[in-house]
């Protein structure tokens, strides 16, 4: 068994430690950015198939022949997407981690429509008020919500949580399992490498992990 399988080995038994007494199944999207397939193909081979990209293009370079021959594998698009690419998104991902705003909302109905594809899709959240980072305010996301199912008919399952790097993300986790369950969804992207533990016993159920699984970038 190579380094990698036993690290994404010790992740799971953490995961079900952490949420024995939870009445989720917290899963794990393997963050593969950067990752050449090399690398990752043994995590598929393993049986895993959660993964997560950031840019569409590397996605598609990467995942086209592996999806086709691996009808399971599940492709989270964790980065922020531009309209421009959403015709590409829709094609090669399954969920859609940062929605964020009515345009990008309105176009990825539009391709849902010609595709005949239906994705599932996480409202990212921006509960730090960081001007830096993507995601819609706390107060605008009851109304982002219920215009993407009311307008739109998508596929929302829950929202997106990123805190600070520089903050503990306890009380940002808390904001975000609060508006998750104030719109009634039964999903929650939330925890990184360094968090995941915490996020899980506060309730999420889908952990973005890349470092703790595949080393630092680069290495």
């Amino acid at each position: 068994m190579n380094s990698l399988i036993q690290k994404f080995n010790k992740i799971q038994a953490d995961i079900k430690d952490s949420s024995a007494n939870l009445k989720n199944n917290p899963k794990i999207i393997a963050v593969s950015k950067t990752i050449p397939m090399d690398r990752i193909k043994s995590l598929v081979d393993f049986g895993h198939i959660h993964f997560g990209e950031n840019k569409v293009q590397e996605a598609e370079i990467k995942w086209r022949s592996v999806k086709n021959s691996n009808t399971n594998i599940q492709l989270h698009m964790l980065g922020k997407l531009q309209t421009n690419k959403v015709k590409k998104a829709v094609n090669i991902f399954d969920y859609i981690h940062s929605l964020d705003n009515k345009k990008l909302a309105d176009f990825l109905k539009k391709n849902e429509n010609e595709t005949g594809k239906r994705l599932k899709y996480f409202i990212q959240v921006n509960f730090a008020k960081e001007d830096q980072k993507s995601g819609i305010s706390v107060q605008e996301t009851i109304p982002f919500f219920e215009y993407c199912i009311n307008n739109l008919n998508l596929n929302v399952i829950g929202l997106m949580c990123f805190p600070p790097f520089n903050s503990k993300p306890t009380p940002f986790f808390k904001s975000a399992i609060e508006l998750n369950n104030k719109l009634n969804l039964k999903e929650l992207s939330m925890g990184m490498s360094n968090d995941y533990r915490e996020a899980i016993n506060l309730g999420s159920t889908f952990v973005r992990i890349g470092s703790a699984i595949f080393g630092q970038r680069g290495s």
